[in-house]
């Protein structure tokens, strides 16, 4: 990475890493060269609030004390939506009237800087968080960062458009419909939405505070999964923060060894007339199943019911209480009268529209048994910004089909563009799944962002080769192997279906097993012989994680869990005997399985 004032730099962290470690450029030299070619491209609307050399002064020096390799955001440039707050930096949430300056970082801004990202400032919204067009500010409408006719996307338009031009890395936005997946795919980059709770959202200016997210803006799965990961930590400060599992941290990303996969597609779909949206969607599809993915069609009404909610239900009464001390007159009249649907809500309607989304999330979490995610389009189509003011009620609503239900139901989600429009503006899907699932999703998501080989952003630069996973994935269920007692209608089935198991398969072992009864009489025991073993009958059961510790504990000597080999070559859990076991023991492998052993006597 050279150090030419008017270069567009290559901004994936790995890049910015190696840069900084082979002495390429240093923080200072980028940061002022980013926050120079910020202030030359203000034609888009990116920001409301750049920080200026004085203000830039504590970050920079701060890291000039530090090695590159001690930050694992060493130098990192990002931007940061102007609802979040940056201690000592105005934050308007696109309402000058609102403005205050807050004294302390937002707790996701804090553990970013922590690690050494810089920030080069805040950008714009549609105000208060309200919209998914990026028009809506009277800092100027956000435009495409491909095509200025056309919408960014929002409403964290500011931090999309900024890191899709090379000005920063990655930026923080906030998705409460949708807010940092719509802006994400319309401008070529990736936009994840974590399991709500697991950024702090401390220091943000709510919205419907019950279901805002803080999300991330980057350039590849890859940088998200790395950023997910720093600044997803818990805040005891937050009441609706949640802590990290274990299995959900970047440690265990990995887009190589993510097939084979199952996702869901729904029966139907509205592109609103669009051809081309229609037709990267139909080509994603087919791309995810070329990459090793079965897909399984779903049924989306109770989705699309449950999207409908939040607008046309009690929540929007959640922004009337956030912007409550706010002049109605200083707002922009679209937010106005949005907000002002709030009025004549009742507590019957809150509660009302709490009982039928339960019943709806019901329905949805069972349509995802099975799957490993649901793909949707990211929006329907998407609008010029001439279109958007002649219809920005309607139009705005319509780029929320797929994204209003997340939050609602408590999914994450990750939004990929996957190709290009006529226009020039790119277009993408979005994955998503069940809470605490991200990193998967990132590396199920990164397998198909790779593979469209699209360009980093709107910088046409290349991406670099995609970072493995240093960890095999953990999966939300293990495939336990069993032989005897287990076996469905045997005396110890409910040991596994009363912890949620269920059967995945009939089948045998690899021939290379002795079975034996034990003395009592009631179990038997798979010995691994090379020379002289046999297949042995055996069921594979799928049981949630969260219960397989219970279960292995309650096994008793000799019996034990390790790694017993199937037919078809896998090697899984399953249960396996100790070898001071098999004093007194029977062998039984003439009769190939243990059923047949029991008719037998």
């Amino acid at each position: 990475m050279s150090s030419s004032p008017n270069e567009v730099h290559n901004l994936s962290l790995q890049a910015l890493k190696s840069a900084y470690s082979s002495g390429g450029i240093t923080p200072r030299e980028l940061i002022g060269q980013l926050s120079a070619q910020a202030r030359r491209q203000d034609e888009y609307n990116a920001w409301i609030y750049l920080l200026s050399d004085a203000e830039l002064e504590p970050y920079l020096s701060a890291l000039e004390q530090r090695d590159p390799a001690s930050l694992p955001l060493y130098g990192v440039p990002f931007a940061i939506k102007d609802n979040i707050d940056l201690a000592g930096i105005p934050t308007t949430a696109a309402c000058p009237d609102f403005a205050y300056t807050p004294t302390e970082h937002a707790a996701v801004v804090s553990t970013l800087i922590a690690a050494g990202a810089v920030p080069l400032g805040k950008t714009n919204l549609d105000q208060f968080a309200t919209g998914l067009v990026g028009t809506r500010s009277p800092y100027g409408e956000g435009k495409n960062s491909f095509n200025t006719d056309y919408i960014s996307g929002g409403s964290s338009a500011g931090s999309a458009i900024a890191t899709a031009l090379g000005q920063v890395a990655f930026a923080l936005g906030t998705d409460t419909a949708g807010s940092g997946r719509v802006p994400a795919v319309l401008n070529n980059l990736v936009g994840h939405k974590p399991t709500r709770g697991l950024l702090s959202t401390r220091g943000v200016v709510p919205a419907c505070r019950t279901l805002d997210c803080v999300s991330i803006f980057a350039l590849s799965c890859d940088d998200a999964a790395v950023l997910l990961d720093i600044a997803a930590r818990y805040d005891a400060a937050d009441p609706y923060a949640r802590p990290n599992t274990f299995y959900n941290r970047q440690r265990y990303f990995d887009t190589a060894a993510a097939a084979p996969f199952r996702f869901g597609v729904p029966s139907s779909l509205d592109f609103q007339g669009d051809s081309e949206t229609q037709a990267l969607f139909e080509d994603s599809v087919r791309r995810l199943e070329r990459l090793g993915g079965e897909a399984v069609a779903v049924a989306f009404e109770p989705f699309l019911e449950t999207a409908r909610l939040l607008y046309e239900g009690p929540w929007v009464s959640e922004r009337w209480l956030a912007t409550q001390g706010v002049d109605r007159a200083s707002m922009l009249p679209v937010i106005r009268e949005i907000i002002a649907g709030a009025e004549g809500k009742t507590a019957a309607d809150a509660f009302a529209a709490q009982y039928r989304l339960a019943d709806l999330k019901r329905r949805c979490d069972a349509a995802l048994q099975g799957l490993d995610f649901v793909l949707t389009p990211t929006c329907p189509r998407f609008y010029t910004r001439a279109e958007m003011a002649a219809q920005p009620i309607a139009n705005n609503s319509l780029l929320g089909t797929y994204t209003n239900f997340m939050n609602l139901l408590d999914y994450s989600a990750t939004a990929v563009p996957v190709g290009f429009t006529e226009c020039g503006v790119p277009w993408g899907v979005t994955l998503f799944t069940a809470a605490f699932d991200d990193i998967r999703l990132l590396g199920l998501a990164g397998l198909l962002h790779r593979d469209c080989e699209l360009p980093l952003g709107a910088t046409g630069l290349t991406p670099p080769p995609p970072a493995s996973g240093t960890a095999p994935a953990v999966a939300q269920a293990i495939d336990v192997v069993v032989c005897g007692a287990h076996l469905e209608g045997q005396p110890l089935n409910w040991q596994l279906t009363e912890r949620d198991a269920r059967l995945l398969q009939k089948t045998t072992s690899s021939p290379h097993y002795q079975l034996y009864a034990l003395p009592d009489g009631k179990r038997p025991a798979m010995v691994r012989d090379e020379e002289q073993g046999v297949a042995i009958e055996v069921e594979v059961w799928s049981m949630p994680h969260s219960h397989f510790g219970s279960f292995v504990a309650g096994i008793p000597a000799p019996l034990g869990i390790g790694k017993v080999e199937l037919a078809d070559g896998r090697w899984l859990s399953g249960f396996i005997c100790d070898g001071f076991g098999l004093t007194g023991a029977s062998n039984i492998s003439d009769y190939g399985s243990w059923r047949n052993w029991l008719n037998a006597r």
